[in-house]
C-alpha cells in the first residue's frame, strides 16, 4: 500500500504533467492538501515529505489540529463558512476561499476592522447553479461586486468553484471554462486583478490546470479516504 509520501508526489507528478500539456510553468500551480477528518498524526507525514500548504473546511477542525502542527505552515479555509465561525477563522487562515456571500464578506470586513486584520478571499461561484451549493449566482455575483470591493479589509484575489460530481474527470471542464472566463471578465469591467483559479479536486484536478488552475484541493488522492465521509453529499476535494 502507497505511503503518504508516495503519494503526494505521484500528484505532483500528475500536476507537472498537467501544467506541461497546457504549456504553464508548474510553479503558477500550489497543491492543497486536504486535511479533512485527517488526524495531526498523519499530516505530519505529509509534512515529512516537505509539503507545508494544508486545507481545513471546518473551523473547530482547524482549531483543534493547526495548534498541533509546526507553525511554519500555511493553512487554507475551503468550507463553507459560517458567519459566527469568522472570528476564530481569520487568525487561523492565509486565505479563505469559499467567500459564498455579500453577507458573509461583509461581516468578515466587520470582524477584520475590528481585530486589526486584513484578510485575503477568494469568492466562490455556484457555476452549475446547484441548489444544494453554496456560492454566488454569476450574475448576483457581478451585481453585487462593486459592494464587494468596497469593502476596505478584503483582498479578493479571485474565485474559486466546486462543479457537480461527475463521471469522469472531463465532466467538469465546461464549469472551470466557465469560471476562468468568468474571471477574465471581472478583470476588464472592474479593471482589477483576480490572479487566482481555485478549482479542481482529487477527481478532476488535471483538467482544471489544464482550464487555468492556480489552486488545486486534493485531500482523497494524498491521505486516502476520510473517517467521516458518510454522511457528506459531496466531498470538498
Amino acid at each position: 500500500m502507497p505511503t503518504i509520501a508516495q503519494d503526494l508526489e505521484l500528484v505532483k507528478a500528475r500536476i507537472a504533467q498537467a501544467a506541461a500539456r497546457s504549456k504553464r510553468s508548474v510553479d503558477d500551480i500550489e497543491l492543497v492538501a486536504v486535511t479533512k477528518t485527517h488526524s495531526a498524526e498523519t499530516v505530519r507525514e505529509a509534512i515529512d515529505a516537505g509539503h507545508l500548504l494544508f486545507g481545513e473546511s471546518k473551523v473547530q477542525e482547524a482549531r483543534t489540529k493547526i495548534p498541533l502542527l509546526p507553525s511554519n505552515l500555511r493553512w487554507h479555509f475551503i468550507g463553507h463558512l459560517q458567519k459566527n465561525k469568522v472570528r476564530h477563522a481569520l487568525p487561523l487562515f492565509e486565505l479563505i476561499h469559499s467567500v459564498d456571500s455579500l453577507e458573509l464578506a461583509q461581516a468578515i470586513d466587520r470582524i477584520a476592522h475590528d481585530d486589526g486584520l486584513h484578510p485575503r478571499i477568494l469568492l466562490e461561484v455556484n457555476v452549475a447553479g446547484e441548489a444544494s451549493k453554496f456560492g454566488f449566482e454569476p450574475d448576483k455575483l457581478r451585481q453585487e461586486m462593486e459592494s464587494l470591493l468596497a469593502l476596505p479589509r478584503l483582498s479578493i484575489e479571485g474565485l474559486m468553484c466546486i462543479p457537480p460530481l461527475g463521471q469522469d474527470a472531463e465532466a467538469s471542464r465546461k464549469y472551470f471554462v466557465t469560471l476562468r472566463e468568468l474571471r477574465n471578465r471581472f478583470e476588464n469591467e472592474f479593471e482589477l486583478k483576480l490572479p487566482q483559479l481555485s478549482m479542481g479536486m482529487t477527481n478532476d484536478y488535471t483538467v482544471a490546470i489544464e482550464e487555468g488552475a492556480t489552486l488545486i484541493r486534493v485531500g482523497t488522492a494524498i491521505f486516502g479516504e476520510r473517517r467521516r465521509a458518510h454522511s457528506e453529499v459531496r466531498h470538498l476535494a
